[in-house]
């Protein structure tokens, strides 16, 4: 084939040029048209060719970017039900619990006999300038120490023998802790002040006490109190941690008890640090759940024991609430219970999370 040379040729490129339609371009092939993966390119030119060009596509990249901005209101959309009734059932009253902590508020208030006033902190400083809040703040602290480790111990020790016996001893073991567990508090510490009546109750002629009072002395009350929130308290740890325990690998405890590892150290370093993050949350709920027992106190020990001896925050505040028609005080001391808790709460978790541990 020849190459046409002279007019024809020129006047063909010039009918290229201009764009007639029609036309189409050929680009050589090879290294002198740049492309290096050689071949003719066919591109048709003018509006003969019925392609319109397109915006190019927006990148993968973008597109991708703005998904997480498109679904981010997604889950709150789901979680707005809860969040509704969460803030009706527990922001809006701790709300009205410290509104009322600022404010001269008792019996005269709450009938209309004379008008609300602001006191600003005067009954934090009336709170704290008592002898009594103090004591009973040291004996609710030591109480719900007490009951928080001996609820987690027994409550671990159960679990472990959840895994070692067999069958039918274990389901005997669920149901009596479940029936424990769903066991009103006030049906509970009736019972429990039955059994250990001075006249009629059962433990006392078993241990051949007599007719000793354990509601009487101060240390003796509070040791029937713990031993009821215990036995009502234990079998949700228990449940807890051996879920976790049967969790754990069977290779990782056996390897321990081929090493010779004893039951309590295979505990102690094996098992333990593996449900630390079960028993920060069992931890810190029976820390909020004994801090604030209220129930047995009241039933257990008459409303706080003879001459208050046995009282701790919750009772306390109750009796300054209700019984004394000074509701500003009490809520003032509900806030003070608040903070503590969301303090050692705080605190807690930041210990584990210095640790480097996932919760």
């Amino acid at each position: 084939m020849t190459k046409a040379t002279g007019p024809a040729a020129g006047a063909a490129r010039d009918r290229t040029a201009a764009g007639e339609p029609g036309t189409a371009v050929r680009v050589p092939s090879g290294p002198a048209s740049g492309d290096p993966a050689g071949g003719a390119v066919g591109a048709a030119s003018g509006p003969a060719s019925g392609r319109t060009s397109r915006p190019a596509s927006r990148p993968a990249s973008r597109r991708a970017a703005r998904r997480p901005g498109q679904a981010g209101w997604t889950p709150w959309l789901y979680l707005a039900p809860a969040l509704v009734v969460l803030g009706g059932l527990l922001v809006y009253p701790i709300y009205q619990l410290g509104l009322i902590s600022f404010l001269e508020y008792t019996q005269a208030q709450v009938s209309g006999g004379e008008p609300t006033t602001f006191k600003g902190f005067g009954n934090y400083a009336t709170l704290f300038a008592d002898g009594q809040f103090w004591q009973v703040l040291l004996a609710t602290v030591l109480f719900a120490a007490a009951c928080v480790v001996t609820t987690l111990g027994v409550g671990c020790a159960l679990a472990v023998l959840l895994t070692r016996v067999r069958a039918v001893p274990r389901l005997a073991l669920m149901l009596a802790a479940l029936g424990a567990w769903a066991t009103p508090a006030i049906t509970g510490s009736t019972v429990w002040v039955f059994l250990f009546d001075p006249d009629h109750g059962p433990v006392n002629r078993l241990l051949g006490l007599g007719d000793f009072s354990w509601t009487y002395g101060r240390y003796s009350a509070f040791t029937l109190v713990l031993l009821e929130v215990v036995w009502c308290s234990f079998p949700f740890v228990m449940v807890t941690v051996y879920a976790g325990i049967r969790a754990i690998p069977a290779e990782v405890l056996e390897a321990a008890s081929l090493d010779g590892a004893s039951q309590w150290r295979t505990w102690r370093s094996v098992t333990a640090p593996m449900l630390r993050p079960i028993l920060v949350v069992v931890t810190i709920q029976s820390i909020i759940w004994d801090f604030k027992v209220f129930t047995q106190i009241y039933v257990m020990t008459n409303g706080g024991g003879i001459a208050g001896q046995n009282l701790v925050l919750n009772v306390y505040a109750y009796q300054k609430a209700f019984a004394s028609s000074q509701y500003s005080l009490g809520s003032a001391i509900g806030v003070v219970m608040l903070l503590i808790l969301l303090a050692v709460t705080l605190v807690y978790l930041r210990l584990i999370r210095r640790r480097g541990e996932e919760l």
